[in-house]
């Protein structure tokens, strides 16, 4: 059985600022806070795949570093790549 909304926000909010390095967790957490209440059901389960990266991949995708598969190209990438919801202060 699929879980409830409100589980499954808790459960991606959880592995988003839990990937293994602050860095990666301010990015890639820091977007879930900034964007989640926003996103269309897809666009959450495009974000629930992205878990399934590696932190390395996704933070050189979001900051430019490598080049992002065309996958993972897209408006959902070009917003992450703003980075302007990443907050020192946590």
């Amino acid at each position: 059985m699929a879980p409830d909304h409100d589980t499954r926000i808790k459960r991606t909010r959880f592995r988003a600022w839990h990937r293994g390095t602050r860095e990666a967790d301010m990015i890639v957490g820091g977007f879930f806070d900034a964007h989640h209440l926003a996103w269309t059901a897809a666009e959450f389960d495009w974000f629930e795949a992205l878990m399934e990266e590696q932190d390395v991949d996704i933070m050189g995708w979001a900051i430019g570093s490598i080049p992002c598969p065309p996958e993972w190209d897209g408006p959902m990438m070009r917003t992450m790549r703003s980075i302007n919801y990443v907050t020192t202060a946590r």
